[in-house]
């Protein structure tokens, strides 16, 4: 029987230390890019904010008062603006914290959900979802301002609409939608290529055997029939 051989041991040179210490610590670079989506965001609440009070002034303006339309169109503005706010919430703490550095939140009551198993993948799909809710805003507040469109155009709140405009939206739309399945496919199907007892972005993969091993020690044991007592 052989004894077994250790591997042999390289020294690693100083400068190649230097670089790889130094192409590390280059991920700092990214902070202050999502320092200024920050200010972006601020930016979206100013928005925000202006555009309600807008419609509040055409809600109880008497003489010239909003149409349901036009309080539609508006409160489809605002879900937009939400919806983008969520979007730049998403790229910054997930993004931080999959790329730069780890936001050491463990236990915080206002830990969102998704900040315990984000990751590339995780991250990727949920943007396009975002994405995808985004577009789905803006083909709405398109066919409700179009209503009955013909074949030289619409012209709404000053943008004019076209039948080849609106068939474009609706196209991008379902690429942006299979662009999120194909996502959501890729993810699911190298996590299923993953061993079981691995660890696939953060999420461990079962054991085959495992969940109904898990089912039967947690399951209570069966009660014992009291033995009859013995008769006289």
């Amino acid at each position: 029987m052989s004894a077994q051989t250790t591997p042999p041991t390289y020294r690693t040179a100083p400068w190649s230390k230097a670089i790889g210490l130094l192409i590390f610590t280059s991920r700092w670079l990214q902070a202050p890019l999502y320092l200024g989506l920050i200010v972006a965001q601020g930016i979206y609440v100013w928005v925000f904010l202006k555009e309600l009070w807008h419609l509040l002034e055409g809600v109880f303006n008497l003489e010239h008062a909003l149409t349901e339309a036009q309080i539609m169109l508006v409160v489809l503005g605002l879900i937009d603006v939400v919806m983008i706010a969520n979007l730049l919430i998403m790229v910054i703490i997930g993004g931080y914290e999959t790329f730069v550095s780890r936001i050491k939140v463990d236990g915080h009551p206002d830990q969102p959900e998704w900040l315990s198993h984000v990751n590339a993948n995780v991250l990727k799909v949920k943007l396009a979802m975002a994405i995808i809710g985004i577009s789905s805003i803006h083909l709405l507040k398109t066919f409700i301002g179009v209503g009955a469109i013909t074949e030289q155009g619409a012209v709404e709140n000053g943008e004019k609409y076209t039948s080849t405009g609106v068939m474009w939206q609706v196209i991008i739309h379902c690429v942006f939608i299979l662009s999120a399945l194909a996502l959501a496919w890729i993810d699911r199907m190298s996590y299923h290529r993953a061993h079981p007892g691995e660890t696939h972005d953060g999420v461990p993969v079962p054991v085959a055997g495992a969940e109904h091993g898990a089912a039967v020690a947690a399951s209570p044991a069966p009660q014992e029939h009291a033995a009859a007592p013995p008769r006289h």
